[in-house]
């Protein structure tokens, strides 16, 4: 029996409902926010992500589902919505009209890793991006809104704050934290090897030992240009005016190459070991690293899977009609009114002859509010049998009077 592949699975009710309800949902806040929605390929070239999200990644490096395809060209399944976003936004020229462009996307990604809870190797996202909005109220903005979704659904919280400081600052960081790593041989190869490409990237090292070494190493918090100490400071004051508390973790660097400044992730411990479930930050240079022109931007993305764990959905109220025939000379009649019926709502006919009372627990079962039955005594009067399952109430009306 041929089955679904390692990480990879089906969607039915009721996960899928909860996605639809997550979905909704967050694009009706993200419409909010002035956002419209945007649809991205799932198949990009390979250069798009080891421009953007960096060879020193573990995605790049490690992940992808890379493979060359039969024009020979180098295509990978994207491992995130980012850099697909970008590419479109200049690909449409939009960076050289200079103008500002809010865009919400949402499916699936695919990265091979591990799977474990919360964790596929195709998985889905919901995203936002913002270009050329370089004012720090945007920041605030883009955090205020993912607060929205959050606390819409019910979904508790602790954001984690940081600054990945500018092309001015970093540098000299960069330096610091080089020098400290040269004296510590005992990291791990992966962190060896970021240090060579991206040492930043080290502190973002999972391996207990490495952290253990990291509690010493300079940080870039501490290491801000003035631009950047100040713009960190008017996020936090933003934050603190509308209620947002936070923490600031000098070791959040997030896991892609292409952030800068202001980085933040939302973390929950209710899906196991405290764990990112929304993320994001500012990337002021990734549009030039595509080679768009100059085009600050700013987004975040949250894994649906892990937040469908917490997610905890309202009570379904009862909607639609549910249709049965007691005879086989009701079959037709039955059919009519079905076709009619799904014009304005939502409408499920069952085409076996059962017995009213089989009727009635079957339209109970799919939660409709009206089961409508047609047998012998109906037909001879012209007449369709109608339940309310909300209130209890039942009559016989006619056909015209039933479609209105």
């Amino acid at each position: 029996m041929i089955q679904a592949l390692r990480g990879m699975k089906d969607l039915f009710s009721p996960e899928n409902e909860k996605y639809i309800y997550f979905i909704e949902n967050c694009s009706r806040i993200a419409k909010n926010y002035g956002y419209e929605y945007i649809e991205t390929p799932i198949l990009e070239e390979t250069a798009l992500f080891k421009r953007s999200v960096g060879e020193s990644s573990d995605i790049v490096g490690k992940e992808m589902y890379q493979f060359i395809d039969k024009g020979n060209n180098d295509v990978c399944l994207r491992p995130e919505g980012t850099a697909g976003v970008v590419r479109a936004f200049i690909q449409q020229k939009y960076d050289k009209a200079k103008v500002q462009k809010k865009f919400f996307y949402y499916g699936p990604m695919f990265r091979y890793e591990r799977p474990q809870k919360g964790r596929l190797r195709e998985f889905h996202q919901f995203g936002v991006e913002s270009f050329n909005q370089a004012n720090i109220k945007e920041d605030a903005s883009i955090i205020l809104m993912l607060r929205d979704m959050l606390d819409f659904f019910g979904i508790s919280y602790k954001l984690e704050l940081n600054s990945l400081g500018c092309p001015d600052c970093m540098p000299t960081y960069k330096e610091k934290l080089v020098e400290f790593l040269q004296n510590e041989e005992s990291i791990c190869p992966d962190c060896k090897r970021r240090r060579d490409t991206n040492p930043i990237r080290v502190l973002d090292c999972k391996n207990k030992s490495c952290q253990e070494i990291y509690k010493n190493a300079p940080f870039l918090i501490d290491n801000l240009c003035s631009t950047c100490s100040d713009e960190f400071e008017q996020l936090k004051k933003i934050l603190d005016k509308f209620i947002i508390p936070y923490v600031i973790n000098p070791k959040l660097v997030r896991g892609l190459d292409y952030y800068s400044k202001t980085a933040f992730e939302f973390v929950s411990d209710n899906i196991g070991a405290q764990s990112a479930i929304a993320g994001g930050g500012r990337y002021d240079k990734l549009v030039e690293y595509l080679d768009g022109k100059p085009t600050c931007g700013i987004g975040f993305a949250m894994g649906i899977e892990r937040l469908m764990y917490l997610l905890i959905m309202p009570q379904n109220k009862r909607s639609g009609y549910y249709i049965g025939a007691l005879c086989e000379e009701a079959s037709e009649i039955c059919f009519d009114l079905a076709i009619n019926l799904r014009k304005t709502d939502k409408t499920n006919i069952n085409y076996d002859i059962k017995s009213l009372k089989t009727h009635l627990k079957n339209a109970d079962k799919q939660n409709a509010r009206y089961c409508l039955c047609v047998g012998e005594d109906e037909l001879a009067k012209d007449l369709i049998w109608i339940k309310d399952l909300e209130n209890k109430a039942e009559k016989s009306i006619s056909k015209n009077e039933l479609l209105g």
